[in-house]
């Protein structure tokens, strides 16, 4: 990650640990990785999506291990100059500024903790389309429900998951989605 993190300018590498930071402290529901990479090689800079997420993952990891640990600003920047491939000095610059500026806020409670291991919704989109034909069948007009959801995994990454389901599985997922509202106003 140490290579990788040398071609990255400080403005964005700083922007991602900002990033992930505000992540941590369930202020933003995750990084989007597949922006900040399309910004990054825009400036260009020549890194792949890949790339950026393994360092996203690699600072969210030291940031909560950091924060686990209750490390001092100082207590990090030592431990991350005896490793084995050193960081670029201006990595270890801003991630000392994020860390003594924004770093005690970390909770690392229990929920927080147990919360990490499953994924986090961001946002949902739908569209209704119809079929008109194909090649096997002149005039389907079969309707169907696109829907595209938008998750924050355990480390940060945000994805879209998409789906399309016909008219009645799409009638059970909303009375689904009815039961889980009633049961909710009921806690």
């Amino acid at each position: 990650a140490a290579d990788k993190i040398r071609l990255i300018p400080q403005d964005f590498f700083a922007e991602l640990c900002e990033q992930i930071i505000q992540h941590l402290n369930h202020k933003i529901p995750g990084i989007n990785t597949a922006e900040l990479c399309q910004r990054i090689q825009t400036a260009g800079v020549d890194i792949n999506i890949g790339d950026l997420a393994k360092i996203a993952n690699t600072l969210s990891f030291l940031f909560s291990t950091a924060a686990r640990n209750n490390l001092s600003t100082e207590e990090l920047v030592t431990t991350l100059g005896s490793g084995v491939s050193t960081l670029p000095k201006h990595a270890v610059q801003v991630i000392h500024h994020v860390w003594n500026e924004q770093g005690k806020a970390i909770a690392v409670s229990e929920d927080a903790r147990s919360m990490a291991t499953v994924g986090q919704f961001v946002d949902m989109k739908w569209k209704l389309g119809v079929a008109m034909s194909s090649d096997t069948c002149r005039s389907l007009k079969y309707p169907y429900v696109t829907v595209t959801l938008t998750v924050a995994d355990p480390s940060g990454q945000i994805t879209d998951k998409s789906f399309e389901m016909t008219v009645p599985q799409f009638k059970n997922f909303l009375r689904q989605f009815k039961e889980m509202a009633s049961v909710l106003e009921t806690v």
